[in-house]
């Protein structure tokens, strides 16, 4: 019974783990940028949910859509405004800028919120469900079916929808996307807001979940990153396949090595994973 409770628990972080990385894989799969800020974004959307349950009364989950708006906004002039001009550069300066965001956004964020810890709480956060004797928090299910909807509606989006078949056009061949009219600029900067959406989302239900505070971001990049990388960068499935395996292997090594090898366990995986299918798990082999 303990480690079927395991299981699940590893099944739910999986499903939040794998919105986190969405973002990340979206960005980097079609404007061939590792983005070293996304965790910061990831953090401020759980600030933006938090100050909208604390101060505006919302509840956290209908707070998500207007955290959403905001990062993608702020995503979108970043991506105009800064992004924009390296687009075409070595991706070393992008690294670089990338790192120079995720700096500025903890520093800002340490200096209007504090370095404090801070929590979501909703009157419903003790809540739990029995299922065949296993104990489901409310909050956490809530979250992973938000996180894989999200996801699959990406899927679903990039497929069928004409702005999604324009990102995944300027993805794969970005001179055949111009030729059929497509501005690759105007792409870049609503696929770059479209990960910083997805970023916010993520980080509205990370704050449900744990603690955050203005240097949540470093560690959730680095996760994001093992968990795209794992799944495969060209398939939003792998993401889900992705962070869910991670969410699983993790639990696992917490109960039987220790929870302070859990990020050894998910970097050695990321270095298996590697050796043996460089695409990822879903990827398609070039």
């Amino acid at each position: 019974m303990l480690l079927a409770q395991v299981l699940l628990n590893g099944l739910l972080l999986g499903g939040l783990y794998a919105l986190m990385a969405l973002g990340l894989a979206l960005v980097w799969g079609v404007l061939n940028i590792v983005n070293l800020s996304h965790g910061a974004f990831i953090m401020l959307g759980a600030y933006a949910t938090y100050f909208l349950f604390t101060q505006a009364h919302l509840d956290p989950f209908l707070a998500l859509p207007f955290a959403a708006l905001a990062l993608f906004v702020l995503g979108y002039a970043v991506q105009r405004g800064i992004l924009n001009l390296v687009i075409r550069g070595p991706m070393f300066n992008t690294l670089l800028i990338t790192f120079g965001l995720e700096v500025v956004i903890t520093f800002l964020a340490q200096l209007f919120f504090s370095a404090d810890f801070r929590t979501i709480n909703p009157v419903y956060a003790g809540t739990n469900f029995d299922l065949g004797g296993l104990t489901v928090p409310q909050v956490q299910l809530m979250a992973f079916a938000i996180a894989i909807g999200l996801t699959l509606g990406l899927w679903a989006f990039l497929l069928h929808s004409r702005p999604g078949r324009s990102i995944r056009a300027v993805s794969q061949n970005l001179l055949a996307a111009q030729l059929y009219g497509i501005e690759p600029r105007r792409i870049y900067a609503v696929t770059f807001g479209l990960g910083t959406a997805l970023a916010g989302v993520a980080g509205g239900l990370y704050g449900t979940v744990s603690q955050i505070n203005p240097y949540i971001g470093t560690a959730l990049t680095a996760k994001s990153f093992v968990i795209a990388i794992i799944g495969g960068l060209d398939n939003p499935l792998g993401v889900i396949v992705g962070g869910l395996f991670l969410g699983v292997a993790e639990s696992l090594t917490a109960l039987y090595i220790g929870p302070t090898y859990t990020d050894v366990a998910s970097f050695g995986i990321l270095v298996l994973v590697l050796i043996v299918k460089p695409t990822g798990l879903l990827g398609r082999t070039a």
